[in-house]
């Protein structure tokens, strides 16, 4: 059914799983019935459930649910599925949240960024991603998500964002 379609879209544009508290916590957010329309998936074979994470059965699975959207649609999903996780991410205790909202945003780039306020939103949740990176001994995550920090920074932040800059670089 397009159902099941379309929350296999949603669910590829984490990669080959996730967890179910994501899916709960976008299921919400987007008004979808994502966790029947996941499990009729389970049942059929193209999905697998185990301890509360959804995984497709295949990669190939994955990519032709993800290559059934949109290039530019990508884009916003990314964008939208990221700032709709950043506020559970502040109250989450094992930071994964704050990990996930992250890569959402930065597979979305700048450029998807409509509400000029949101740069330095998007630009601060990956400073506290780089620096839980850098907690986990992980240099080359830490520097991505530091680098996509800095992109994110409007031409002016310097100035208007002195503290989070300096961090950021």
């Amino acid at each position: 059914s397009d159902d099941v379609k379309s929350a296999m879209c949603v669910l590829s544009c984490f990669g080959a799983s996730a967890e179910f508290t994501v899916i709960k916590t976008l299921e919400g957010a987007l008004n979808k019935n994502l966790v029947d329309n996941l499990d009729v998936a389970v049942r059929e074979g193209l999905l697998d459930k185990a301890d509360n994470v959804y995984r497709f059965s295949h990669d190939r699975i994955q990519e032709a649910a993800y290559n059934m959207m949109e290039m530019l649609d990508r884009c916003h999903l990314h964008f939208f599925y990221g700032m709709t996780l950043a506020p559970p991410a502040d109250v989450d205790t094992d930071d994964s949240l704050l990990l996930i909202a992250a890569n959402q945003l930065n597979l979305a780039g700048p450029e998807a960024v409509q509400d000029k306020s949101q740069n330095a939103v998007v630009a601060n949740l990956n400073l506290r991603a780089g620096k839980k990176a850098m907690e986990m001994s992980d240099f080359v995550a830490a520097y991505f998500y530091f680098d996509n920090g800095i992109s994110f920074l409007r031409k002016k932040h310097w100035e208007e964002h002195y503290a989070l800059s300096l961090e950021l670089f």
